[in-house]
């Protein structure tokens, strides 16, 4: 099987972790330009560290989980 019989724990990282990255990096550097009128100036704030949040504790039970 591939990655064995811990299949389960590395997606839930690698999700976790892109969740966390992601909304991180869409706090720290907003796009520069809008691509049409309904698109936001910036992240909202509050959304954004929580989905953060959310995704750095999934992928760090996961990781713990694998040890």
């Amino acid at each position: 099987m591939f990655l064995g019989d811990d299949l389960l724990a590395w997606l839930v990282i690698a999700l976790g972790g892109a969740m966390c990255a992601g909304n991180i990096a869409a706090l720290v550097r907003p796009p520069k330009k809008r691509r049409d009128a309904n698109d936001l100036v910036k992240a909202p704030i509050l959304r954004s560290l929580i989905m953060a949040t959310i995704g750095g504790i999934a992928a760090l039970w996961s990781l713990v989980s694998l040890f």
